[in-house]
Parts: structure tokens; sequence; C-alpha cells
């Protein structure tokens, strides 16, 4: 991985991109420490502590939804803005002509979920400081003075992302939520080591953590690098005086094709009851969600197949074995055994289900590992599977992007 990193950062364009991205993160991370004009932060800080519901959405931020800075929801709004118009672009025929249209449409489509990411920032942001107290000036302007600040950082931290992936390595959107990830598990695994350093935690018991914590890492690391190759033979065909063609390749199909957005997605879900019980943070309901939110063993069930149910929906919106069996076709290729055509088709479709299935369960067993855990032994696990799995996909995918430019200009990777 070093080597590979040395060879990128002797060329020009790579090292600009792995620069421009290091700024962008840097920039990003600086802007999370701008306070909130008008927010009592201590009292965030022990509202916050005080919900688990709202522990993930904390994790994502890298802590600055308790510190309350302008980036208190990061990427969040983002994330939901964007399932709301995947969901929409399914139901309404005109928003899914306009995705079909091309690059065009996807251009359309990604101004309107901006839209709809800073007017959902700012009815969120509002939620959050009536429900966790933000001010002790409860005038409505403070509130809509508070909106617009935390608003106005998912913007900025929206158009980060964006630059990113125009201008750097990697997903723009992902690294963003990695960075936050890496800063928040970074304070808790410390936390964790003191607490067994005063005796609060067992040895026995941080040795435990400690197996089960790299075994997840370990299989979120197989499982994302995990494919099912199917074989391509293509015909011989003549060109001129010369023969083409004849030779044997394949389609890799990820095990994990939908990567963590289902995850993401079933998180963010779970996280908007806090959204509507933070108007009535005392209400015997919001105390309810409370308890019932990452502890129970319904909430298990039901975050698991939302997980379940988002794998498939994800895989089928963006997997086409209809075009892909057209694209073998109209090449001079076929799979050995099935003829070409609406076979073909079938026989892919057939396989995506099931490997779709294996990592459907696979996500959906590891993003309840530690409810699970916790229930069995009574013991918190300091690496979240939700926050581990997003963080090494994210890691895994940008080196696989960064191996890329690599494999262009003939350099040895290290993904093999």
């Amino acid at each position: 991985m070093w080597e590979t990193l040395r060879n990128a950062w002797k060329i020009a364009d790579l090292r600009k991109k792995i620069l421009y991205t290091l700024f962008m993160l840097l920039l990003y991370r600086l802007l999370c420490f701008v306070p909130t004009p008008g927010v009592d932060r201590e009292t965030v800080a022990a509202a916050v502590a005080g919900i688990s519901l709202l522990d993930f959405m904390n994790t994502m931020t890298g802590s600055n939804l308790e510190n309350f800075t302008i980036m208190a929801m990061g990427i969040t709004p983002y994330i939901n803005a964007s399932i709301i118009m995947q969901l929409l672009c399914v139901a309404i025929p005109k928003l899914e002509a306009l995705q079909k249209e091309g690059e065009e449409g996807r251009k359309k489509i990604a101004q309107i979920t901006r839209y709809v990411t800073v007017g959902l920032g700012f009815l969120q942001a509002i939620a959050l400081s009536v429900g966790l107290g933000a001010s002790k000036n409860t005038a409505w302007y403070n509130y809509i003075t508070i909106g617009l600040c935390l608003s106005a950082g998912t913007a900025l931290a929206m158009w980060i992302g964006e630059r990113i992936n125009e201008n750097g390595i990697g997903n723009g959107i992902s690294l963003l939520i990695f960075a936050g990830i890496i800063a928040r598990l970074s304070a808790q695994i410390v936390s964790y080591v003191r607490n067994i350093a005063v005796g609060a935690v067992s040895i026995w018991a941080g040795l435990v953590v400690l197996i089960l914590s790299l075994a997840m890492i370990v299989a979120v690391t197989l499982v994302d690098l995990a494919e099912r190759r199917i074989p391509i033979q293509y015909a011989k065909r003549m060109v001129g005086r010369r023969m083409y063609g004849g030779q044997t390749t394949h389609i890799p199909l990820k095990l994990n094709a939908s990567g963590v957005l289902p995850l993401i997605f079933a998180s963010a879900i779970m996280q908007f009851p806090s959204t509507i019980f933070s108007f009535m943070p005392n209400s015997g309901a919001a105390k309810w969600w409370d308890t019932f939110y990452g502890r129970s063993g319904w909430y298990m069930l039901i975050f698991a197949l939302m997980i379940f149910g988002f794998t498939f929906f994800y895989t089928s919106i963006t997997f086409n074995p209809i075009e892909m069996s057209k694209n073998i076709q109209q090449n001079g290729g076929m799979i050995p055994g099935i003829r070409q055509g609406k076979p073909t088709a079938d026989y892919i479709s057939k396989i995506s289900r099931r490997i779709t299935l294996f990592g459907a369960l696979f996500l959906a067993v590891l993003a309840t590992l530690p409810t699970f855990f916790y229930r069995l032994v009574g013991l918190n696990l300091p690496l979240a599977a939700s926050s581990l799995l997003i963080a090494v996909s994210v890691a895994i995918e940008t080196a696989r992007q960064l191996q890329a430019q690599m494999e262009m200009r003939h350099y040895k990777g290290f993904l093999k």
C-alpha cells in the first residue's frame, strides 16, 4: 500500500488530487470547530448524551452534534434527501424519465437533491435546536438563526463533497462521513482504553472486545472484496486480414454491490423519529422510543429487515441484467452454456439475486451484532458495526480508485 502511495505521489496529477482531497477534508474538519451562535453547548451535550437515538448521527458527524457546531448535522440531510429522491424517481414517471435522460438528466436530479437537502436541513436544524433546548433564548428568530447556520453548514459540507468528487480521489460524501466516523471512533477507543486502565472495564472483557472488533474488521474487508465472476466467451471475427476475439473474460459481480448505502439509508430512517420526538422530548412516546432504540429485540428485527429491503431495492435500481445481456450480445459475447438474449439476462439476474441475498444477510447480521452482544453479555463495543462497515468500505473503495489510477500508468497495485 505504501509503495503504491509513493508511486502515486511521483505523478503530478495524482499528487494534486491527493493533496486537494486532504485539503478539503482538513477544511471540513476545521469548519467542525466553528460554533453556532446563540447555543448553550453544555445543555446540548447533556441532552445528546441522554438520548441514545442520536448516537449514530453524533458518530457520523464526528461528535459535532453534541458540540452543536455549524456542522452539527454534517451530511445527514443530504443522505435523507438522496433517499427521498431515489424513492420519488421510482414513484413519479416524470422524474424516472428525467433520470434516464443521461448526463443532463442526472445533473437536474442532482440539482433538485441539493434544494431538497437545504430545505430538509433547515427543518431538521430547527427541530433539533428546539428538541435539545439548544438556546436559552426561546424567541422564534433565534431558532431561525440557528436553522440558517446549520443548514448553511450542511450546504458547505455538500459542496466540499462534490468538489472532492470532481477534483480529488474517492467519493466526497463518503469521505466526509469517513472523516467524522474516524474522529469519533478514535475518541471512543481512547476512552475505552482509559476505562480498562482505571479498572472500570476488566482486561478480559477488553480482550474479548478487541478480538471481536478485529474479527469484524476482517469480515467486512473480505466481504467487501469478494465477487462472483461470470465467464464470458467472445466469438472470433475477421477484421481485414486479422482475426480478433476468441478470448475469455469475466463479469465481476460484487458480493456486497450496494456497499454501505442500505445501512446508511436504514439508519437515517430509524433516526427520523428523533426529529419528531425532539419537539416533545418529555412525552411518553419519546421516552418509549429512547428505550426501544438500539437495545430491544424488536429494534434489531426492524433494523435488519430495513437493511435487507434496502439492499435489494438499491441493487434493483442500479443493476440492470437486461442491459448487461444486450451489451454482451452486441459485442459478440456469450456465457458458456447459456443462450444469448433473455436466457442470459435471466441467468445474470438469478446470480445477482443469490449474491444480493448473502450480502443483505451479512449487512443485517453485522449491523445488529453490537446490540446482540450487549444483550448477551452486557458489554458495549467501542466500534459500532455500522460505523466500522462504513469506515472500512470507504477506505477500500478509495484505495480501489487510487489503484485504478495507478494501473492506468502500469504501476503494481496492492489490492490483488
